[in-house]
Formats: structure tokens, sequence, C-alpha cells
């Protein structure tokens, strides 16, 4: 992927949570969290391997939502190294398969709470803009998750 920041090719969101940049970090850095909460509504995980630290490697799989028929749902494979990890502050993960892109989370303290920012930086524009409406509502369903484990973690 580019080193080259195209702000037309970035996707991201944004979102205050109750909760310290400690303890937001601690949802990421812990394995048993993070497959609490990653990924959109109805998904679960199961990870191969989780090395949090700078070029460490993240394998894992997604478990999509049972069909309504019962059926299990589909499984997407992920690969992803961490690139750079600053405790309580930021995160770059970048996902090594398909489709491939650059994750940086930043945490910004508030008060008592975080703003946390999520920029996903895709290989063009059009990659982004053909995955946005997946990635857009996906993105949020994850803080949404992240902000139910952060509540039960208190």
């Amino acid at each position: 992927m580019s080193q080259n920041t195209n702000p037309c090719a970035i996707l991201g969101t944004k979102r205050l949570l109750k909760a310290s940049p400690r303890e937001v970090f601690a949802v990421f850095q812990k394995p048993d969290l993070l497959a609490r909460w990653w990924g959109p509504a109805g998904f679960t995980n199961t990870f191969e391997t989780f090395e949090f630290q700078p070029g460490g490697k993240w394998k894992f799989v997604m478990h999509g939502p049972r069909m309504e028929n019962g059926e299990p749902g589909t499984n997407y494979s992920n690969e992803s190294v961490f690139k750079e990890i600053v405790p309580e502050t930021r995160i770059v993960i970048e996902h090594v398969c398909q489709p491939w892109f650059t994750l940086t989370i930043s945490l910004t303290p508030n008060g008592d709470r975080t703003l946390v920012e999520w920029a996903q930086q895709f290989e063009s524009p059009e990659v982004a803009e053909s995955l946005r409406h997946i990635i857009d509502p996906c993105n949020e369903q994850n803080l949404d998750r992240m902000e139910g484990v952060l509540a039960g973690e208190r």
C-alpha cells in the first residue's frame, strides 16, 4: 500500500466515549476483550495469533451471524500487522489481506472521556468509495460494541 496519504481514500468516524484513554486502550490490548467487540453487530471472532507489539501479527477469523435459515454465517479470514502502538494514545494496524488498508486509531483525553478517532486508509479513493456503504455502518457498530464492553468493564 502506498505511504502517501490521500484524504479521499480515508473512511473514518469518531466518538466521545465515557472511559479514560487507559480503559479504551485496554480493550484493544487484551485479546479476550477485543474479541468481544471487534467487528459489526452479530459477529464473533476466533484469534489465531495476537502479538500486540509493533511488528506483531494479528490473525483471526470473523464469524458472521447465523443466517435466517439457521445455517452458519460466513467466515472472514483476516491478517494484520501492528505498525505502531503508543499506549493510551495511538494504534496503527495494517490489514495485509484484501481489502488492503491501514487503520489508525487515535485516543485523545477529553475530561473524564476519550475521543476515539478511527481513520481507515484504502489504496485508492475508488476502493474507499466502493466500500463506504459497508465500512461506515460497520465501524459505527464496532464502536457501539466497544462502548458496551467498556460499560461492562467498570
